[in-house]
């Protein structure tokens, strides 16, 4: 569908983006308690339209974080020499400013982390206290969403940080431990019968 957003530029929007095709049978065993797919659908739109959007702006706050952002992303990626140089110096510069304009586009505090920290504490108390995953006993997609995004800023100061002044750090290591099982399973799946 076209609609017009907030800033009066025209958008396509996808009416069922969150909604997953499952039959009935498919449906009763994801989703045993119906309120766990509206949720789920509820968290994955957040992780899109705000979670995502405060991580330009935490991690390129300033210039030395924006320096040392690129400066990881220099040393993680395939770059030579000289693209190297380019990419740390000229990228570190232009996401600066690019995450300035970010944080007025988006409506974010001054001091941007405290964003940063309330919506990791927003998604640790939707998770509640007697589960270890929104999807209950295992990640649903909503676990995932989130932690892709927060994913991003690992080995970075923003992340750091986060991890101090937040209560995410039990969930988001339970995920760790969720994903690496995951993908131990499929390893083992995918391995030809011998």
């Amino acid at each position: 569908m076209k609609a017009v957003n907030e800033q009066g530029k025209e958008v396509t929007e996808y009416g069922n983006k969150y909604w997953l095709m499952l039959d009935e049978m498919e449906t009763q065993h994801v989703y045993p308690i119906k309120e766990a797919q509206v949720e789920e659908m509820k968290w994955r739109k957040w992780a899109d339209d705000w979670l995502v959007h405060l991580i330009s702006p935490n991690v390129y706050r300033t210039p030395r974080e924006a320096l040392a952002s690129f400066d990881y992303i220099v040393h993680e990626g395939n770059f030579g020499t000289v693209e190297g140089f380019f990419a740390k110096y000229v990228g570190a510069v232009a996401m600066f400013f690019i995450s300035k304009r970010l944080k007025s586009r988006h409506h974010l505090q001054d001091n941007v982390r405290e964003d940063l920290y309330k919506a990791a504490n927003d998604w640790v108390k939707a998770v509640g206290k007697h589960r270890p995953f929104m999807g209950g006993s295992q990640p649903n997609l909503a676990d995932l969403a989130v932690y892709g995004v927060l994913r991003v800023m690992e080995g970075l100061e923003a992340y750091d940080d986060m991890m101090t002044h937040t209560k995410v750090q039990p969930w988001y290591h339970r995920m760790e431990k969720a994903i690496g099982e995951a993908e131990i399973v499929n390893w083992q799946l995918l391995q030809p019968p011998y």
